[in-house]
């Protein structure tokens, strides 16, 4: 899950100040590491840099929260073998989802000529802090991703609608490679259900019930040493009662849900890019990588690459759905040959059609 939280203060005290040594051993340093930029993430002078705006804007920038799905951080607590591998695969999947984030949604509104323009942007300094605990000591893999409301170079703050017009669909292309991630890294599988819920192959829904992440008060903020999260977690197994496992779908990696994905369109007056990239990363059971995942979308959707920002050109529902086409290419890596050999198809079916209404 991604949440935006615009930050009026340059204090970043509560990041730096937090060493997360839960994760130590893990991360390969500590919690800090920069996306975009240099300095030292444990000095505020450096990381306060980050956090830049116009005179004319109240907000310095957002904090972009993006947290792995319970089930995936539980892997930290009942495989510490394999934890650093979960760290891995959830970094990676952050870089992935800030990339789109930057590509499609960091835009600034400029007036030429009386007209308004979206003009692409980059961030010149993007850094980010890895936490693997809720305030109940409880796993929960996040990181808090700083960013600047002004771009490098411009004299304007972003906009602000494109940011949280395409957040949707960065925390699911974050959830895919995520559930893709895991499986290269560590001998763990993540799934989705029909349903939208996030699941691990063979983790008993026990667990989740004993780390549920939902208490009645938010908690203290704490700092916890890795001996004493290790003990608390061994302390919480105690009570630990299994509830079963839910049976994870037989396809193959490369399967996608096309039901899942056409359904994304459900009451919806015509299809963007952002929603075409949600409901296939949604529709790929167990995931995929966002590099993959994004050509595919590109190469059959070519009149949909163009422009970034709220105003996206747009498809109409029918013409989004393609189900025998997005069934037959599935989330795996293809060859450019193959999609011209879809393409030839699928104009053979048109006119096959055309020739039957005739």
């Amino acid at each position: 899950m991604i949440r935006l939280l615009p930050r009026r203060s340059n204090d970043v005290s509560y990041f730096t100040n937090d060493p997360a040594l839960e994760l130590d051993g893990l991360r390969g340093g500590g919690p800090g590491w920069w996306l975009r930029g240099h300095g030292d993430t444990r000095e505020p002078s450096d990381v306060s840099k980050v956090l830049v705006t116009s005179e004319r804007s109240s907000v310095r920038g957002y904090d972009i929260v993006i947290a792995a799905p319970r089930p995936i951080s539980i892997l930290l607590a009942v495989d510490p073998e394999h934890a650093s591998g979960v760290v891995a695969a959830h970094r990676a999947s952050v870089r992935a989802s800030m990339a789109y984030l930057e590509d499609r949604a960091l835009v600034v509104r400029e007036r030429q000529g009386g007209v308004d323009r979206d003009e692409s942007a980059t961030w010149q300094r993007v850094v980010s802090f890895t936490h693997g605990l809720n305030r109940h000591g409880e796993p929960h893999l996040h990181d808090h991703v700083l960013v600047g409301a002004r771009p490098e170079g411009r004299a304007n703050v972003l906009d602000s609608r494109a940011l949280y017009a395409h957040v949707s669909t960065a925390d699911a292309l974050y959830r895919a490679s995520l559930r893709y991630e895991l499986a290269e890294r560590t001998p763990w599988q993540a799934w989705r259900s029909f349903e939208g819920v996030e699941r691990v192959v063979g983790l008993d829904e026990g667990y989740r019930a004993l780390w549920s992440g939902h208490h009645r008060e938010r908690g203290e903020k704490l700092s916890w040493s890795r001996e004493a999260t290790l003990a608390s977690w061994d302390r919480d197994r105690e009570r630990y009662e299994s509830l079963g496992v839910v049976r994870a779908p037989r396809d193959s990696r490369y399967v996608l849900d096309e039901h899942r994905f056409a359904g994304a369109f459900e009451g919806r007056p015509d299809v963007a890019r952002r929603h075409l990239l949600v409901a296939w990363a949604d529709a790929a059971p167990y995931g995929q990588d966002p590099v993959h995942l994004t050509r595919a979308i590109d190469e059959l959707y070519p009149s949909l690459q163009g422009r970034r920002g709220v105003h996206e050109p747009t498809i109409a529902v029918h013409e989004a759905r393609m189900i025998g086409s997005v069934r037959a290419i599935g989330p795996r890596p293809l060859e450019r040959s193959e999609f011209d050999d879809w393409r030839q198809r699928s104009r053979e079916m048109v006119r096959s059609r055309e020739g039957r209404s005739r």
